[in-house]
């Protein structure tokens, strides 16, 4: 490949790395740029009313004309669920494997950009020239199938990008990963690594997917009445297992929660769920057959709140109910920060007498883990063996750990690059260094809002969340500068107004007292009256309550 003396190579990651989900990486030479992935994450605790997070793009918009296209690496939600609002900016191809661009044909068919999108199938054989930038993928084992790393020829060099992966060595659909081609790739030489840190806490390996199947089977055997299977809806080996382990003991299966009916319905039609004959039960005739003969698959392994599980657990499934002695198994684990949202489900599914195993894979046996453990973390910087090494995918600490296991296996301690999004490592002649940081951050979605709620709306949510509302209503006379009506004081998530009459009252007091002050001193602009209102009253209600309600003055002149 030519290379011109001025042109650089820059490597960052605008969401993904120091958190967990919205996954995507950029990969610029000169005019060229290449994006790996355009994934979502879930919104925090304190993101109140916020549906779903996705990066912020800016750069790449300033840029569109040197964006070549954007190479998926799995079909997981924290991979491609940014799609559907990246794509509405930024109309570029995008390429994939069979079952990876099948659920996103789906996510674009609901956002109306099916046609307009230019959708590329790819395989772990497929060479693409973008530019000067050339793109060759690999095959890896991950939860779900069809998931490739890739590797991006550079005229500085080779940077290679695993995606999600484990070493399975007995996967489900004996897709095994190709380490083959790893090698290949470490010895014609890597200039740099990004590498997935979910695991990297985690000792030893991570278990194979074909163990957990067997665990099911064991369930499914020892049920005396039904059991309900709550699990990731794209995890589709773990899918196929539960099928497999329903054919084996004899059970219908029905499938519950809008994602998993659409994931199966993909999986099933691009041949990667085998599902017999006659299988499959509508969820009206669950109540129809014996107990022992019905599995019921299910979304929202995650407590989440409209899940099927969420609804099937507080008894508001419109289908399906929660019986005494129903067996149901959450074959997950919880994403961090999803804890108390799994056990507050587990809480409610144990007062309805139902026999819950849920809990991490070594101890339930239901779950083991899509992505490696620390010794095939080392596998892999050992196969590939680059010179520069950036962790990504996970949480900080995660990543920190993840650039100690490179070092234990000989990657110098300064080629280790731990970044945060938006922070870029540039390349040129072959040595790096931490170079400037572009734009980036989150975008909030909340309905159909996208990037309308900032930090000011969010801080609003949390105030109103936590000490209430005021509303003050006064009308003044603009002819003498005389209180006409009012004030109103309405309360909403402050105090009880019937037991709280001896301080609204002063507080209305105060109101007036203030209003007729200024008006004495002839001060009459609206921002400035409600300003002091807003002083005045916020300082009296603090000092009677240690609470700060946000307060709104309504003034109005007649």
């Amino acid at each position: 490949m030519s290379k011109k003396n001025n042109d650089r190579l820059l490597v960052f990651a605008l969401g993904g790395v120091g958190e967990i989900g919205k996954n995507m990486y950029v990969v610029q030479y000169a005019n060229d740029i290449i994006v790996i992935d355009s994934g979502l994450k879930f919104p925090e605790e304190d993101m109140l009313g916020i549906d779903i997070v996705i990066p912020d793009i800016s750069y790449l918009i300033d840029n569109k004309d040197k964006v070549r296209g954007i190479l998926l690496t799995h079909g997981h939600e924290d991979h491609i669920g940014g799609l559907p609002y990246v794509l509405k900016q930024l109309n570029v191809p995008i390429y994939g494997t069979k079952l990876t661009l099948g659920l996103v044909e789906g996510k674009l068919k609901e956002a109306g950009l099916l046609g307009d999108t230019k959708r590329i199938l790819i395989n772990a054989d497929s060479e693409l020239q973008m530019g000067v930038l050339k793109a060759t993928f690999f095959r890896t084992n991950h939860s779900i199938p069809d998931s490739v790393g890739i590797c991006v020829e550079t005229p500085e060099g080779n940077v290679v990008h695993t995606g999600d992966f484990k070493f399975d060595q007995t996967p489900v659909n004996e897709q095994y990963a190709d380490l083959y081609r790893m090698a290949e790739l470490g010895k014609r030489g890597v200039l740099m690594l990004l590498s997935d840190s979910t695991n990297a806490e985690r000792p030893g390996y991570t278990g194979s997917e074909r163990s957990v199947g067997t665990e099911l089977e064991e369930v499914f055997r020892k049920a005396k009445q039904r059991v309900v299977v709550a699990t990731f809806a794209s995890n589709v080996h773990r899918l196929q297992q539960v099928f497999d382990a329903a054919e084996v003991t004899g059970r219908k299966v029905t499938v519950i929660g809008r994602s998993m009916v659409n994931v199966v319905s993909i999986a099933q039609d691009l041949g990667y769920l085998r599902i017999p004959d006659g299988m499959m039960i509508e969820p009206e005739d669950v109540n129809k057959m014996a107990a022992d003969r019905v599995v019921i698959l299910s979304t929202g392994s995650q407590g989440e709140p409209m899940s099927a599980l969420t609804r099937m657990a507080r008894n508001t499934h419109r289908k399906v109910d929660i019986l005494p002695g129903d067996t149901v198994v959450i074959s997950a684990t919880p994403i961090p920060g999803n804890e108390k949202y799994v056990g507050r489900i587990v809480d409610e599914l144990f007062r309805l007498g139902a026999n819950v195993i849920y809990g991490p894979g070594s101890v339930s046996g239901v779950h083991v883990s899509g992505h490696g453990s620390q010794e095939e973390l080392k596998l892999m910087l050992n196969l590939i063996k680059p010179k520069y090494f950036m962790p990504i995918h996970g949480e900080y600490r995660m990543l920190r750990l993840h650039g100690q296991l490179a070092e234990m296996v000989g990657i110098e301690k300064e080629n280790i690059y731990i970044c945060d999004i938006g922070e870029t490592v540039e390349v040129v002649n072959g040595v790096a260094r931490k170079a400037g940081k572009v734009s980036c951050g989150n975008i909030l979605i909340d309905g159909l809002g996208v990037g309308d709620v900032g930090n000011i709306v969010l801080r609003d949510r949390k105030l109103l969340s936590q000490d209430g509302i005021l509303v003050v209503v006064v009308t003044l006379s603009k002819q003498d500068g005389k209180i006409m009506s009012g004030p109103d004081i309405i309360s909403r998530g402050f105090v009880y107004v019937r037991e709280s009459e001896g301080l609204l009252e002063e507080a209305n007091k105060i109101v007036s007292n203030t209003l007729s002050k200024l008006m004495s001193e002839n001060v009459n602009e609206w921002a400035s009256l409600k300003t002091h209102v807003k002083d005045a009253l916020g300082r009296f209600l603090y000092e009677q309550t240690r609470r700060r309600p946000m307060i709104l003055p309504i003034i109005m002149e007649v």
